[in-house]
């Protein structure tokens, strides 16, 4: 998701990861929403179901492809980009369960995305995780091309 800024400017929204390991961390570990296909799903459905269950938001279209990414852990990311507006305050993510702390036993619950913000593109490109700044770097190609 992006939002033209007054000025001529972009920002993206970008995605913190929750739960205890992501906690203490920014540069480097902030994402776009996203998340794993189900059997047989389509790439650009996927993308607008997991962002709707990420940040409580269902995104409109259009869309348009940015391509795909492989992350360190061999990850593929495949994004979209579609210009809408959202109010951080208003974000409602799904849960996830781990065991917490580790050899508990006890499962606790945490938020898949702790809190989401807009960055303009400079400062977007260091908070992101590394792998996907290409993504930011076709964002604005296609916007300033």
């Amino acid at each position: 998701m992006y939002r033209r800024t007054g000025g001529g400017g972009v920002e993206v929204l970008l995605a913190h990861p929750g739960g205890p390991y992501w906690a203490r961390k920014d540069e480097g570990a902030w994402t776009l929403p996203k998340g794993e296909c189900e059997d047989g799903e389509q790439p650009l459905a996927c993308a607008r179901r997991e962002f709707e269950e990420e940040t409580g938001q269902a995104p409109t279209g259009p869309f348009a492809p940015l391509g795909e990414v492989r992350q360190k852990s061999g990850k593929r990311v495949a994004a979209w980009s579609f210009e809408a507006d959202m109010e951080p305050s208003r974000l409602q993510s799904n849960l996830f369960e781990m065991e917490w702390p580790p050899r508990s036993g006890q499962l606790l619950q945490f938020p898949e995305v702790d809190r989401v913000a807009w960055f303009g593109l400079d400062v977007a490109r260091i908070k992101l995780l590394p792998a996907q700044v290409p993504l930011i770097d076709r964002l604005a190609q296609s916007l300033f091309a």
